[in-house]
């Protein structure tokens, strides 16, 4: 058998072997002790689940469990928003998370620096922002959006 068939060979079978393991899930007993505190009201389903579903749930668990108070408290205010949202909101808000993803890293850490100054403003100051950009016309506020993805020094 030559090099190249070997090889060949190799690959293929240990393709075979991850194959179905890659397919699998996470099994109710490979999770710690925490996370099957935490997943308990899914225990009797939990092999009905499938297997990408299952290691989407333990990853999620692990990092809720590695979470302090205050970022599991943001967490349960995004996920109420997320459950009052409409089929068309939520496709909306994915498309644009989406959209964030696809920016250069410098743009996502500007956007970022933004939303954080928003955030860290007065109510009152959020406020009169949001009714200023209400009141502007559709042509403004696509000029101001405009404006605000430009990069820097760039005409």
């Amino acid at each position: 058998m030559t090099t190249t068939r070997r090889r060949i060979t190799l690959c293929l079978v240990l393709l075979a072997l991850t194959g179905p393991a890659a397919a699998q899930g996470v099994a109710w007993g490979d999770l710690s002790q925490a996370q099957q505190r935490l997943l308990a009201p899914q225990h009797d389903h939990w092999n009905d689940l499938a297997p990408q579903r299952q290691r989407e749930i333990a990853r999620g668990a692990q990092r809720w469990l590695e979470m302090n108070r205050r970022d599991r408290s943001q967490a349960r205010e995004r996920f109420q928003a997320w459950q009052g949202m409409t089929p068309e909101q939520r496709a909306a808000a994915r498309e644009r998370y989406q959209q964030f993803r696809r920016l250069p890293p410098a743009e996502r850490e500007r956007l970022l620096d933004v939303y954080r100054r928003y955030r860290s403003m007065p109510p009152e100051r959020r406020l009169e922002l949001r009714q200023r950009f209400r009141e502007l016309t559709p042509e403004q506020r696509r000029t101001l959006r405009e404006q605000r993805l430009r990069p820097p020094n760039r005409p």
